[in-house]
């Protein structure tokens, strides 16, 4: 039996120069050793997209080049072209859809939803802002309000380029259209960290043969991390790896933007009581992943949890052979009350899950994708 975890699908989203590719190439080239399959969906007959990250993924991108993904693509071809990266002879750890800048996000994952392959999954949708353009394009685009209502993170791009008061004045009406909770980042030059969309593994995994990261350092010459954003006066993103060569040291950064808090629970979880943790999570934490164990009868499966923002994902599966059945939880956010976050947790503990209901379980099962069925997004 396969048993293979689905990989995660993420929507990169955003209207024409708001610097979706700048943030996919920095993902790239910041991704430690994970392997990215990219879907890149340019609108016209000229793929300028593709060709500025085509460079960097060989096989591993498909592009679809003369319109929408939403409207010239249909469900099929889509899963087609996922199943195809999915596979698992190219080893993808996670896919991510640059949409084109006329698409319609909520049609995109509509049918990321929709699709039977079991081999990926819907990892949620993030939404690109041009600081500097945000009324312009809100007045050319108007459904840029409706694009920002479905989003589970929010890059304000290209923050270097307003002023204080105008950048606060802009993230007052982003907290305005977007829906409560929804958790928002600054960016310059489409520097985000990678660890707020999926993991990066270690080097080591990809070391032998020379990797992509590798000959990305090598072309950035001694005395600089990989990929071109490092440079005199950088400033590094979270999770950062200081490698041979890079110069830098972690004190002289300002690594404190994110927090990562971790929980492990040998006692179960109160399926209730973890639902609300959930549903009142602070703006700030932008990411939740890990394993839940709720022990309720009938539900002893370890659910994997996954949330970006207000996406949120539960996915059952079996326990590892002779492995003691745990909750284990990774919180990455930014301003984010660490103590408070644990203090939390522990309130959810359950003592005696076998005394519980089925219908206790029910807000998690909300999460769960059944054949045939989508699940809930979120709150709202």
């Amino acid at each position: 039996m396969n048993s293979r975890q689905p990989v995660p699908v993420v929507v990169l989203a955003g209207f024409l120069g708001s610097g979706k590719t700048t943030v996919l190439n920095h993902l790239l080239t910041h991704r430690g050793g994970t392997r990215i399959g990219v879907v890149v969906n340019d609108f016209g007959s000229i793929e300028v997209d593709a060709m500025s990250v085509a460079g960097r993924l060989g096989d591993s991108m498909v592009s679809l080049g003369g319109g929408c993904l939403c409207c010239a693509v249909d469900g099929s071809e889509l899963d087609a072209y996922l199943e195809k990266l999915a596979a698992p002879a190219h080893r993808i750890d996670v896919i991510v859809i640059e949409a084109s800048g006329l698409a319609e996000p909520q049609e995109l994952i509509r049918m990321l939803m929709a699709g039977e392959n079991p081999d990926v999954r819907y990892g949620g949708m993030v939404q690109v802002v041009d600081a500097a353009e945000f009324d312009a394009t809100r007045r050319k685009h108007p459904e840029t309000d409706r694009h920002l209502a479905v989003a589970d993170l929010v890059v304000l791009n290209k923050t270097d380029r307003v002023d204080p008061a105008e950048r606060a004045r802009i993230e007052a009406v982003l907290d305005a259209l977007c829906a409560p909770g929804t958790p928002r980042v600054g960016a310059e030059h489409g520097r985000i960290d990678p660890e707020l969309l999926f993991d990066r593994r270690p080097w080591t995994e990809t070391r032998g043969q020379l990797s992509f990261e590798d000959l990305l350092a090598q072309a950035d010459g001694p005395g600089r991390e990989q990929g071109p954003d490092c440079g005199p006066g950088h400033e590094h993103g979270p999770g950062h790896e200081h490698g041979p060569g890079c110069g830098h040291g972690r004190a002289s950064h300002p690594h404190a933007a994110y927090e990562s808090v971790e929980f492990t629970s040998r006692e179960a979880l109160s399926p209730r009581r973890f639902i609300d943790f959930l549903d009142r999570r602070p703006p700030g934490l932008y990411r939740i992943k890990g394993f839940v164990h709720f022990g309720v009868p009938g539900h002893g499966e370890r659910y994997e949890v996954h949330a970006v923002g207000r996406f949120l994902r539960f996915a059952p599966g079996p326990w590892g052979r002779g492995g003691a059945r745990l909750t284990q939880l990774v919180l990455i956010g930014s301003g984010i009350d660490a103590a408070g976050l644990l203090r939390d947790l522990e309130d959810c503990r359950e003592p005696a899950p076998h005394e519980l209901g089925p219908e206790s379980m029910w807000g998690v099962l909300r999460y769960v994708a059944r054949p045939g069925r989508e699940p809930d997004r979120t709150e709202e």
